[in-house]
C-alpha cells in the first residue's frame, strides 16, 4: 500500500536510506563514498526539508505494516545561469528511490516510480529527472526500463 509519508515512519525510512548509502558504497569503484557517522540521523532531516521546500513529496510503501521502500521527489529550481542556455520546463526531480534488499524485484520500485510521476503531472511537470550513480547497473536498467534514458554524464578522473 503506497502512503504519503509519516513521521511515525523515520526510523524505518533511515534503515532504508543507510541500506542504500551502503549498497552505493559498496559498488563505488574509486571508494569515494562513505557513509559518515551523522549520516543516519542527518540525512533524512536533509532530505525532509528539501522536499518541503521545493513542494515535494514523500512516498511510502507499507506491507505487513513495515516500510519497504520509498520514494521522495520535488520540483527542480533553475538558476539564473541555467535560463540562459536552456528552456528550463517545469520538472520534477527524483531525489530518492530505495526498496529494501529483501523485496527488490517485486515491483516496488515500478509502483513507487509511477505514484510520484502522477503527483509531477499534477503539477504540470513537464519531465522527471533522476541521477543515477554510474556504477548502480541495476537502478540504470531499472529507469531504462521505464522509458527513462540518460541526458548527461559525468566523468572523473583521479590525478
Amino acid at each position: 500500500m503506497i502512503i504519503e509519508y509519516e513521521d511515525k515512519y523515520i526510523e524505518e525510512v533511515r534503515d532504508l536510506l543507510v541500506e542504500l548509502e551502503e549498497y552505493i558504497v559498496s559498488i563505488d569503484k574509486d571508494e569515494l563514498d562513505i557513509v559518515g557517522e551523522d549520516y543516519r540521523e542527518k540525512y533524512i532531516v536533509n532530505l525532509l526539508n528539501e522536499v518541503n521546500e521545493n513542494n515535494g513529496k514523500i512516498y511510502l510503501d507499507i506491507e505487513d505494516n513495515r516500510v519497504v521502500g520509498m520514494i521522495a521527489g520535488a520540483i527542480r529550481k533553475y538558476s539564473e545561469e541555467d535560463r540562459l542556455d536552456y528552456k528550463c520546463p517545469k520538472a520534477g526531480v527524483v531525489l530518492e528511490l530505495v526498496t529494501t534488499q529483501k523485496e527488490r524485484s517485486k515491483g516496488i520500485g515500478r509502483k513507487l516510480l509511477n505514484k510520484i510521476e502522477e503527483y509531477f503531472k499534477t503539477l504540470d511537470c513537464e519531465y522527471v529527472y533522476i541521477d543515477v550513480f554510474a556504477y548502480n547497473e541495476n537502478a540504470k536498467r531499472f529507469y531504462e526500463k521505464s522509458d527513462y534514458h540518460a541526458r548527461m554524464h559525468t566523468y572523473i578522473k583521479k590525478i
